[in-house]
């Protein structure tokens, strides 16, 4: 066994735990009560979750009649090209009361023709009547209750990406009743900035301008629609209006990736890149269309409208529009969680405070601190002087997981509690499978430098394997689950790490460092 430590490892090894402590301080002194205040300036803290503290929650109304609308303009797309390749004379399909598809045939004799061919392309849909020439089509109700409930939960999902990108702020995010969500979000003092990062649609889509047609034009053709622009004016009148095609040719569903950047005029951007389906459209429609002007809409609004000046077949692409680094940040963020299916009205909006009172989370305090004392208490009395090294240990370790929490900025929440309790056991196990070994060796006539040698690693095998299906335990929480979930899988990873580092590294140093001092002796503080 080699008894002597490089001096970069040392000074590696002391600069980690001396980070933990400055990290960590501040999570468990008063501010006022603490040596050096000026740290808290550049150290947060960890954020505590809605059961310890509370938070901002927002009661949302999912707006699915948006998402039957679309529904209803499909069908009417489809009607116009079935129109047009049976060549029956009719004037444009309507949609009605915002439920009803309208189409008036000029011959009520080709009715039944109609009818047939619309039936063979769109299953879900019901004749509701039928008047002459004039007939009236509706989405089934089957297909608008589970338009319902997909919109409901895609919105759900789209707003837990949106809030926790991470997993580690740890939202309450859930269905009430069949069109509405409650929005928890523990520790938040800006449930304006939380209403911006919800409410907004984000839905990305790339349309073709129309080279015929003046933007000012009164008569627009079928197939095009007229959108204003982004940008306004000082009374907040739309600078331009563009007429555009209604269909879209590629859409925000085929974002692989999106993020801040600069254009030219080092003015923030967002670019993004599409994955290898969207790639392949947009090449398509780039290269068929060199000259022409290509809208992109941000939430029916015209955010850039650039010339095609070639084909752009990688997949990349860069969206100006006057934006802020915040705002390009923010956008980059939407783009990323994907487009809300229908937007989001704000029905309710208060402050909510800690699940669990007062008294609860004291307790809870005093039950961690008693376990902790006794934990410790038994180690000393068993293991001795190595004990003492393990409670050292043990300590550092604690402050590790507080201070990398920290620096994730992560929510705590009861789940995470449990997550570090769980990881210190880990801690304090390791250092029993360790001591243990090493006492059994020097039980078999060994010295204690072998003894010791042999012990770390004998139980390194042993220590490794239970940690790496702990890892693989948390990983699979943290992929499948939601929520306080992700939380216990995040703790519970950083405590795996920690754990190592202190029972394989640290306690390992203590134990060295004392075998150095005492290598003419033949006894070890073990027995």
């Amino acid at each position: 066994m080699v008894l002597r430590y490089p001096l970069w490892k040392k000074i590696l090894l002391w600069a980690i735990c001396l980070m933990a402590v400055i990290f960590a301080l501040p999570n468990l002194i008063n501010k006022d009560k603490f040596p050096f205040p000026i740290v808290f300036d550049y150290v947060s803290t960890v954020n505590l979750g809605l059961d310890l503290r509370g938070g901002a929650h927002l009661l949302l109304q999912v707006n699915a009649a948006e998402v039957i609308q679309e529904q209803l303009e499909t069908l009417a797309d489809s009607a116009r090209q079935i129109l047009k390749r049976e060549q029956i004379v009719a004037s444009r399909p309507t949609i009605q009361n915002k439920r009803l598809l309208v189409v008036q045939l000029a011959d009520p004799r080709q009715v039944d023709k109609f009818i047939a061919a619309i039936n063979r392309e769109n299953e879900e849909i019901s004749t509701v009547y039928i008047d002459g020439g004039e007939i009236g089509f509706a989405l089934q109700e089957t297909l608008i209750r589970n338009l319902q409930i997909d919109t409901v939960d895609q919105s759900i999902e789209i707003i837990r990406r949106r809030i926790d990108e991470t997993g580690t702020r740890e939202p309450l995010i859930q269905r009430q009743g069949s069109s509405r969500i409650v929005v928890q979000v523990p520790g938040l003092r800006d449930p304006e900035s939380l209403k911006s990062l919800i409410g907004q649609t984000a839905k990305l889509t790339f349309h073709l301008v129309s080279q015929q047609v003046a933007a000012s034009s009164n008569d627009i053709p079928a197939g095009y629609i007229r959108v204003a622009s982004r940008d306004r004016t000082p009374n907040g009148e739309p600078l331009e209006y563009y007429i555009i095609t209604q269909r879209a040719l590629v859409s925000g569903e085929n974002l692989r990736d999106a993020g801040v950047t600069f254009d030219q005029n080092n003015q923030p951007a967002v670019d993004f890149t599409f994955d290898s389906a969207g790639a392949f459209k947009f090449g398509a429609v780039t290269s068929g269309n060199i000259g022409r002007q290509l809208a992109i809409l941000l939430d029916n609004e015209v955010v850039s409208a650039p010339v095609i000046q070639s084909a752009i077949i990688g997949g990349n692409g860069i969206i100006t529009g006057n934006f802020t680094v915040a705002e390009a940040t923010e956008l980059g963020i939407l783009l990323r969680a994907g487009a809300l299916p229908a937007a989001l009205d704000v029905v309710e909006e208060r402050s909510v405070g800690p699940g669990l009172g007062s008294d609860s989370i004291e307790a809870g305090k005093k039950a961690f601190i008693i376990a902790l004392i006794g934990v410790a208490l038994f180690i000393l009395f068993i293991y001795g002087q190595f004990g003492f090294f393990a409670n050292i240990a043990l300590l550092v370790n604690i402050m590790l997981i507080v201070s990398v929490l920290s620096i994730l900025q992560a929510t705590l929440t009861l789940p995470g509690i449990a997550g570090i309790v769980l990881t210190i056991g880990m801690a304090v196990d390791a250092n029993v499978l360790i001591f243990e070994r090493i006492r059994e060796e020097y039980r078999n006539g060994r010295t204690p430098i072998e003894s010791i040698d042999s012990g770390y690693r004998q139980a390194f095998v042993t220590i490794l394997d239970a940690n790496i299906t702990t890892l693989i335990a948390a990983f699979l929480l943290f992929i499948l689950g939601a929520g306080p979930i992700k939380g216990f899988a995040v703790t519970l990873s950083i405590g795996v790490f920690t754990s190592m580092f202190c029972a394989i590294v640290l306690s390992r140093y203590f134990v060295i460092s004392w075998a150095i001092r005492n290598k003419d002796r033949d006894y070890l503080p073990l027995t």
